[in-house]
């Protein structure tokens, strides 16, 4: 019986060559996404030999821009934005403000219309999440207050990115687009009346989706949960985000990516959000590396040859432009010179948002093909290089360290939550402990020597924590406790013990190295993620090493009371 397997031919072709490509990409050193993308490109119109049907490969992207933004939904979490609410949110859209206003100024240079412009510069302002997420769990920053700062950002930028998809639409036609692609009886309708309605339909989906959704779907998947049937569990997670994607774009007009995004949302509401996470992460990888080398087929490599010097101009901007402008932010935030490496290295490469807004834009006739070529051409490049951008973190730091009123200048010495205030009894002072970091594991256990009335100064380099703590009469110090100041501040010279309770292992030795230069015969205590860390810390003679988080935590606490309780010449021993 003839049949047509053309579907079966696009995903097998797919995801094979994916598996190729993303082997050798690996093998590299490179991202795997990098793989992805240049498998596309092999079997995409743009290149000879074998093509995949573009179409069906767009639709089969669609699902997987489904699937990425359930699984930001579903990892989405409103406490760790809003613990970093203070310069994430207002740099985050300083920063898109800046690179789009300078992507419309290089694309009027091209003779690109202002909407053209305005599209290619928030395709350019995106960082990858993605990416990110994967770069900094492999570099060990995922846990750490700069990989905090860096997410919290890249979260601004993906919901920022969501209400722009749910907005071009409907305002494609006042920009310039094709009116055959504008929603149906958009073009008898004021510009107000576009937006007012599309706000109350992206409203009445909201409210719906966090009145009702949030406790019908994680009382659903409680039910499904019940029947003991793995495969039906991970059907109801796939079919809830599918179908809501579907659901929100059908019955309210709004974006498939806002739709799972929300669908992810409610669902972390559940107990079982994480199993959830877990029984559906295959799925959502298959379809994402779907998204990816769809994405791939899109691309023209002839304009690396017709336009190099766009081309260099892009990823200039995305490497350069944006992240020194995040740079800039932080230090004004007055966060160390480490956390503005670091988000600015987050953001010297661009994604999944991206693609997305780009094809979207080329579909409404508001962005030019070749501008969505510059874009995947930027992507490609970009995240190629990311890795060596975090790389050059630490020589660039050093370099402008070594120049001291270059280094003062950036670091920014006149800061008032640098230095202790003169209030702070001297007699907490002396014989105290410093304890490095106040996140999960350093809170607990400055709450417990709180309880047991132990002095001891907080090094931390979230500005919005050493407020609170000095709002609550604890010392705190803010800045990078890697650096001299930072731990001069903190009166180490004088401390009877440091206790590290930050998961960066650089750090920690750069720390006990000036602990133990200015205060010889001080203790140390140091936590670690991993087996390998710490057998190399114990080695170094780091001290006292702790891992895990919870066990970790409890034995932080009870070795630190039990030292710091015993008589002064035991601890020296």
């Amino acid at each position: 019986m003839p049949h047509d397997v053309t579907l079966i031919t696009t995903i097998a072709a797919a995801l094979g060559l994916a598996l190729i490509m993303g082997f050798i990409a690996a093998r590299l050193k490179l991202p795997v996404l990098v793989g992805y993308l240049i498998a596309g490109i092999i079997i995409g119109p743009a290149t000879p030999g074998f093509v995949a049907d573009v179409e069906l490969s767009t639709q089969l992207a669609e699902i997987g821009v489904m699937l990425l933004m359930f699984g930001v939904g579903l990892h989405f979490s409103l406490d760790d934005l809003l613990a970093v609410r203070r310069i994430s949110l207002p740099g985050a859209l300083v920063q898109i403000t800046v690179a789009t206003l300078l992507c419309i100024a290089v694309a009027a240079l091209w003779g690109w219309s202002l909407a053209a412009g305005l599209v290619f510069g928030l395709a350019l302002s995106v960082a990858s999440t993605v990416v990110l997420l994967r770069t900094l769990e492999s570099r060990g920053l995922l846990e750490t207050v700069n990989g905090r700062i860096a997410v919290g950002w890249l979260v601004v930028e993906d919901l920022v990115m969501v209400l722009v998809l749910v907005l071009l639409p409907p305002l494609a036609l006042w920009l310039g687009g094709n009116p055959n692609a504008v929603p149906e009886g958009a073009e008898n309708r004021s510009l107000l009346t576009t937006l007012v309605l599309t706000f109350g339909q992206v409203s009445v989906f909201i409210a719906l989706m966090l009145v009702v959704g949030k406790r019908l779907f994680p009382w659903l998947l409680w039910q499904i949960a019940r029947t003991g049937s793995r495969e039906l569990f991970t059907l109801c997670v796939i079919a809830a985000a599918v179908g809501i994607a579907y659901g929100s774009a059908e019955l309210f007009g709004v974006s498939f990516a806002l739709g799972a995004f929300f669908a992810g949302m409610v669902m972390r509401e559940s107990p079982l959000s994480y199993r959830a996470a877990e029984e559906s992460l295959p799925l959502r990888d298959a379809f994402s590396v779907l998204f990816f080398v769809s994405v791939g087929m899109l691309f023209d490599p002839g304009v690396l040859t017709r336009q190099p010097l766009q081309v260099i101009t892009v990823v200039l901007i995305i490497i350069f432009g944006k992240s020194l402008a995040a740079f800039f932010l932080v230090l004004l935030f007055r966060y160390p010179l480490n956390t503005a490496l670091t988000v600015s290295a987050s953001l010297a490469q661009i994604g999944e948002f991206s693609f997305i807004l780009a094809n979207l834009g080329v579909s409404l006739g508001v962005l030019p093909t070749e501008g969505q070529s510059l874009i995947l051409a930027g992507a490609i490049i970009s995240i190629a290089l990311n890795p060596l951008v975090f790389h050059a973190i630490e020589p660039v730091q050093a370099w402008i360290r070594s120049r001291s009123k270059l280094a003062q200048t950036l670091e920014r010495p006149d800061d008032p939550l640098a230095v202790l205030p003169m209030t702070v009894d001297l007699n907490r002072l002396t014989g105290h402990l410093v304890l490095a970091g106040y996140g999960r594991v350093g809170r607990r256990i400055g709450e417990a020597l709180t309880e047991k009335g132990i002095p001891f100064v907080v090094a931390e380099e979230n500005r919005e924590i050493v407020e609170k703590l000095r709002e609550s009469g604890i010392p705190a110090v803010s800045g990078d406790a890697s650096e001299p100041a930072v731990l001069i501040q903190g009166h180490v010279a004088r401390a009877r013990m440091l206790v590290i309770a930050t998961p960066d292992t650089l750090d920690v030795r750069r720390m006990i190295e000036i602990a133990r230069t200015l205060n010889p015969r001080i203790e140390t205590v140091v936590r670690t993620h991993s087996e390998e860390e710490a057998v190399l810390l114990e080695k170094e003679n780091a001290g006292k090493v702790f891992m895990g988080e919870h066990e970790l935590a409890v034995g932080m606490i009870r070795h630190v009371i039990e030292r710091f309780t015993a008589a002064p010449s035991s601890t020296n021993k």
